[in-house]
């Protein structure tokens, strides 16, 4: 279960198999992103990369030489926690037993190793300290530096939770603006559902106070002029997305809400497995934009959290789909 140069194939004769690389550091959090990363793989017949980083801060001696012996044995100490890690996985949940693993001891920050492997990833996974201790610690949290730079979708996986781990049939819900990252994001909501999974795409309007204004009959009426618009681009746009596929889909739900974006997406995911949202790209978490709906969602969500961000590669397209599109 070392680390292995990953496996090349004739693009002929098959496709290879999808790698998704998950944090761990021995903490309670990184343990659940682990697990979902590890169903994650058994569901798409993926490898999992685990990155374990160690510190090289303090190694250095009087005559500013690097002690050795001792990087090798924080490396060797952090190599063991990575596979205690994932050996606790595999006896605690025998569905993921064969999953194949590699192992990644890199020296450095954890955010920046995560980055650096992302770039040779399908997916990036991490995991949180939970929605209070994140919010008292944005600066150098490891999960919003992987969201902020990685070169592929990331997963946050809250702790605790009401979710289950992937699954064929999963219940995903992915908010949309109408803008071409939304595309995105509901391509992967759908790819993520499955056949015999459900999908559920909302789109916000966060209403100010001039709708109140004036005659109240007239704000109603543009307001479900607003909605039915909103419904029918909706469908518009999974009308580009779902193509024949033997009837192979999960089922759609659209629903046009009112309310501020973050708030409305983490609401109704309160029953879902998985929430997809997109991001403005790099630096909106540099910028800590606390206005964003990723952020908002990445940081309150009851479940994980795929974003999709523009300009990055995005999760293979493992499947077409098809079907009727219901309104909510």
């Amino acid at each position: 279960m070392d680390a292995q140069p990953r496996a090349t194939a004739d693009p002929t004769l098959t496709d290879p198999a999808p790698r998704v690389v998950v944090g761990v550091d021995g903490s309670a959090g990184s343990l659940t992103a682990l697990r979902w990363a590890m169903h994650w793989a058994l569901v798409r017949g993926a490898e999992v990369a685990v990155v374990a980083a160690y510190p090289t801060v303090g190694y250095w001696t009087a005559g500013d030489t690097v002690d050795l012996g001792a990087l090798d044995a924080v490396h060797d100490d952090t190599w063991t926690r990575a596979r205690a890690a994932v050996d606790a996985v595999r006896d605690s949940d025998s569905a993921v037993r064969d999953v194949p693993v590699s192992l990644h001891v890199e020296p450095g920050p954890a955010a920046a190793q995560l980055v650096r492997q992302s770039a040779d990833a399908d997916l990036l996974v991490v995991g949180s300290r939970g929605r209070s201790a994140v919010r008292g610690a944005l600066l150098g949290s490891v999960a919003l530096h992987s969201v902020s730079a990685a070169e592929c979708p990331v997963v946050v996986v809250p702790l605790p939770g009401r979710w289950a781990e992937p699954r064929a049939g999963a219940r995903v819900v992915v908010g949309v603006d109408g803008s071409e990252r939304s595309a995105a994001a509901l391509s992967a909501g759908l790819t993520e559902a499955g056949p015999g999974g459900s999908v559920t795409v909302v789109r916000s309007h966060d209403v100010t106070s001039s709708w109140s204004d004036g005659d109240g009959v007239a704000a109603a009426t543009a307001l479900e002029q607003v909605h039915d618009d909103t419904l029918r681009r909706l469908e518009a746009l999974l009308g580009e997305l779902l193509v024949a596929s033997a009837g192979q889909h999960p089922v759609v739900r659209r629903l046009s809400l009112v309310g501020p974006a973050g708030a409305v997406l983490v609401e109704q995911a309160a029953e879902a497995d998985l929430l997809v949202v997109a991001s403005r790209g790099h630096g909106e978490f540099r910028g800590l934009v606390f206005g964003s709906v990723a952020l908002h969602c990445v940081l309150h969500a009851p479940c994980p959290v795929l974003v999709i961000r523009p300009a990055v590669r995005q999760l293979p397209d493992r499947s077409t789909l098809v079907g009727s599109v219901p309104n909510g």
